[in-house]
């Protein structure tokens, strides 16, 4: 999934809100960096409402810029979705109430599984190139996003990825290990179950490439298709039952969870 910053009003708002109160506290941004231990340009950035403050950032400043509890009431009316792309957000809301969820990826490891150093890898292969403080406030998004596993302990999270993309070393071979750890940690979870399609399979349910699905809690379905520099949220019936049989069917085709764990962890050892 490629993210585009772009931010939200509440971001603009409390950022504008923690540069009121430094600036009234007589701080510049060098002196109130390691106060809330960040760096300048990160608080720079969460000023500018270009990045996601974490609880941590909301009680250091706090303490820094008198303890009123301003902060921490504005933070509870932060939107939780900066910086994804504005194609991904109607998804996006729709995956915080779901109550199941369900990803095939052939392109890359899907991004509720992917490990720091992975993240990072695949933002430095942006084409265009991201500036640091892009890539930094992607990096948190992804991660933010990636709560959904813990967040959602009773929504199960089901994920069928094509063998190939664990076998990709993007980023080198300590991020593909790096990687290869975190998802088997993060599909170990109750809540997510992680089938992988092998390569020799000689049928395949999905050759028309990724595909996400979800059911609401009103019991309707939806679905998501990606490409390049867009993406769709399909609602209509017609269009998601096709497309909830094609994943159905790719889960009876996929390895079993067990033999799925077994496969990645011999490709982990081999690295």
């Amino acid at each position: 999934m490629d993210d585009e910053p772009v931010s939200s009003d509440s971001l603009k708002t409390f950022g504008a809100f923690v540069q009121g109160l430094r600036e009234h506290s007589g701080l510049t941004r060098e002196a109130f960096a390691p106060m809330v231990r960040f760096s300048r340009h990160t608080v720079a950035s969460i000023e500018l409402g270009r990045r996601m403050p974490d609880t941590q950032f909301v009680e250091l400043a706090e303490a820094a810029l008198g303890n009123t509890g301003a902060l921490r009431r504005a933070f509870g009316h932060l939107t939780r979705q900066p910086g994804l792309a504005s194609w991904f957000r109607e998804w996006a809301r729709r995956e915080r109430t779901a109550v199941s969820l369900c990803t095939y990826e052939c392109r890359m490891v899907p991004g509720l599984l992917q490990s720091e150093g992975y993240i990072r890898a695949v933002y430095e292969n942006a084409v265009p190139p991201l500036t640091d403080e892009d890539l930094e406030n992607q990096l948190l998004t992804r991660m933010e996003r990636q709560r959904l596993l813990v967040e959602l302990p009773n929504v199960p999270f089901s994920f069928i990825v094509a063998e190939a993309v664990f076998r990709q070393r993007l980023g080198g071979r300590e991020v593909a290990r790096e990687m290869l750890a975190h998802v088997l940690a993060s599909s170990a979870r109750r809540n997510v179950t992680l089938q992988v399609m092998p390569t020799e399979s000689e049928f395949h349910a999905c050759l028309a490439g990724p595909l996400q699905l979800l059911e609401g809690p009103d019991g309707k379905r939806y679905a998501y298709s990606e490409g390049q520099r867009n993406g769709r949220l399909i609602s209509d019936p017609r269009e998601v039952v096709p497309l909830q049989q094609r994943y159905d069917t790719l889960r009876s085709q996929a390895l079993t969870p067990g033999d799925s764990r077994c496969l990645l962890e011999r490709i982990r050892g081999a690295l």
